[in-house]
């Protein structure tokens, strides 16, 4: 292969920067395989990153969607999804506190859903009042907040609705043994740690975790050929009356204006026993933290941004390696002619660098496009971001520098006397 280069014989060598190029162009399938392996890597650890950065950003969401200045959950709350129960006294004893303007009782519990060709599925119960304004269940796309005044109905995220076999307003299934109609559809509320949402009112949620799953459907339910025990007119017209005893899991706080929260927190404390009050923010991190260091998941998420790394590395490393490999007499040539290590280190790195953006490039691009379907249609955040993004160039960067690191070894080697060998 003839090489470009440019001397000046001043002891210092300049060579043409086309010689990287020309040394990683000169064999495209091998590029090509390269630029595969980089597109992999950066895929793989944008991906996983991006995954970790939406999972723990969506355990969250229905915190930092709410207009509540401070959340009051059981003293022994692990997260949002784990507690026990408070009850509705205790947030009418909420009002009472100096510094309170306004208090709303949150419930969210785990429930079965039933279709009418009686597949199941599990959903997450969120109660709330459809005329409060702290809980915001995500952004409205058909219905109205008030409809949830109608017993048994909800409203579903849009994520969700394929795996509930609901298509259109009207549609519904049975939570226990209690019918459930859809009366309205948000976006942006799916969570990947409570799975599929139901929003409803208060009432209706209660009932909901009253009612007992039941061996025989109803009959307007039923699948045709299986036994049925009631007709849908036979369920109660609405649910029961909230009373003071009537379970919640949190309470939701409005402050006076210009209140110092951290005052506000310790005199709701010490009113409501065995309870905590966090700020919005707090009780946020406090459910991502959870997710992201003690579950694990933050864990294996990580993991797999690592092999990607590894994966990238060797393959480039092999690239390199065998790239110089190849052009043994040529570095060869350069050495007799004076040039230093470094000049020789020059090119493997740039060959490095240019192989590292070429991959970056269309890997970012891909997975652009991968989280953009993967929120449409599932519901799913990969948070990619540029902070996020810029870091993966370094990553890319680095990995392909530590890969020439190899092919480096291999030309600090080289005896210049290879030039007249055969």
């Amino acid at each position: 292969m003839m090489i470009q280069t440019s001397t000046k014989l001043n002891s210092k060598f300049s060579f043409n920067v086309s010689l990287a190029r020309r040394n990683l162009l000169e064999d495209i399938p091998r590029f090509l395989v390269a630029q595969a392996g980089i597109m992999f890597a950066v895929s793989l650890v944008t991906i996983q990153t991006g995954l970790q950065k939406g999972f723990t950003l969506s355990a969250s969401k229905l915190i930092d969607q709410s207009r509540a200045d401070i959340w009051v959950t059981a003293k022994n709350q692990v997260h949002l999804g784990l507690t026990t129960p408070l009850n509705l006294q205790q947030k009418k004893d909420a009002e009472s506190v100096s510094g309170v303007r306004r208090a709303e009782g949150l419930i969210i519990q785990g429930a079965i859903w039933r279709t009418r060709g009686n597949s199941l599925s599990s959903v997450t119960l969120v109660g709330f009042d459809p005329n409060g304004t702290l809980f915001i269940p995500g952004t409205l796309q058909q219905g109205q907040l008030d409809t949830l005044t109608i017993p048994y109905t909800v409203f579903a995220d849009l994520g969700s609705l394929p795996t509930l076999s609901l298509r259109k307003l009207g549609d519904g299934g049975l939570v226990g043994s209690l019918p459930a109609k859809l009366v309205g559809v948000t976006e942006g509320s799916q969570s990947l740690v409570l799975g599929n949402l139901l929003f409803t009112s208060l009432e209706t949620a209660t009932a909901y975790s009253q009612s007992p799953v039941t061996t025989k459907l109803p009959c307007e339910y039923a699948v045709e050929g299986l036994d049925c025990q009631a007709e849908s007119g036979d369920y109660p017209l609405k649910p029961q009356p909230l009373t003071n005893e009537n379970n919640i899991n949190f309470i939701l706080i409005e402050s006076q204006p210009n209140q110092d929260l951290s005052d506000l927190r310790r005199r709701l404390e010490s009113v409501l026993p065995n309870t905590r009050a966090y700020t919005r923010e707090e009780m946020s991190q406090l459910t991502q933290s959870y997710w992201e260091k003690r579950s694990g998941i933050g864990y294996i998420l990580g993991l797999g941004a690592v092999v990607g790394v590894v994966v990238g590395v060797v393959i480039v490393g092999q690239i390199l390696y065998s790239s110089v490999s190849d052009h043994l007499k040529e570095f060869g040539t350069l050495k007799a002619m004076g040039a230093s290590d470094w000049v020789l280190y020059r090119v493997i790195l740039e060959q490095a660098l240019w192989m590292g953006g070429l991959g970056y490039i269309p890997g970012m691009v891909l997975c652009a496009i991968t989280a953009s379907w993967t929120t449409a249609t599932q519901g799913i955040l990969i948070l990619i971001t540029p902070a996020s993004a810029v870091t993966v160039l370094g990553i890319t960067l680095l990995m392909c520098f530590t890969s020439a690191v190899f092919a480096i070894q291999k030309v600090t080697r080289v005896d210049p006397a290879i030039v007249f060998k055969e």
